[in-house]
């Protein structure tokens, strides 16, 4: 009875991040980059960049429903480590609902130094990026990942999902480095995963 009762409320959540996402991709488009939550294995290949033994916060970017928040914190990230920048005012305040002690902070991903506030020099293990970044022009994007990996020491990553064929954002030689991580089929749409490194006395 109990495993029965465990499996009607993990699907009902389930079906209750899935409705709320939609709800958000509708209201904000381009702010959403799918109209189906990541999945949980997504989620998890994702969170396996993290060097737990970093003691680093991790900066999360995009968390929406917070299936990715989820998986960072069952790697084993403390929530007090864990800061998680969200555009949209609803899947913030959801996130702050279902994952207690996270610091979700509403704001422009484009914009850290504004966003991040008096948070803005912490140095952070890696950074997961779900923002939709196909969505934007291409000097935001390569702008966006230069931001990232100069919050992030010499060799730690920035992991970024898209849905396209390709990189969302080439390398850029002297600056960062762009390696395919994953393509995740049990994802709708089916995932890729991409890291950008800086490159070693750039």
């Amino acid at each position: 009875m109990a495993r029965g009762s465990g499996l009607r409320k993990s699907l009902a959540t389930k079906f209750d991040d899935e409705l709320r996402f939609f709800k958000g991709w509708m209201d904000k488009p381009k702010a959403v980059g799918s109209i189906i939550p990541t999945s949980s294995i997504t989620a998890r290949r994702m969170a396996s960049i993290i060097d737990v033994k970093s003691q680093l916060p991790v900066l999360e970017l995009g968390p929406g429903t917070g299936v990715v928040t989820r998986a960072i914190l069952q790697r084993g990230v403390k929530p007090q480590n864990v800061y998680a920048v969200e555009y949209s005012a609803e899947f913030a305040d959801h996130v702050r609902r279902t994952q207690p002690g996270v610091n979700v902070i509403e704001g422009d991903a484009f914009d850290l130094g504004t966003t991040l506030g008096d948070k803005a020099g912490l140095t952070f293990d890696c950074a997961i990026s779900a923002v939709p970044l196909l969505n934007f022009p291409m000097i935001r994007r390569v702008a966006y990942i230069n931001d990232l990996l100069d919050r992030l020491p010499p060799g730690r990553p920035v992991i970024q999902i898209t849905y396209g064929p390709l990189s969302p954002v080439p390398a850029r030689g002297g600056e960062y480095t762009v390696e395919h991580f994953d393509f995740v089929i049990r994802n709708i749409p089916p995932a890729q995963l991409w890291l950008y490194r800086r490159v070693a006395n750039s």
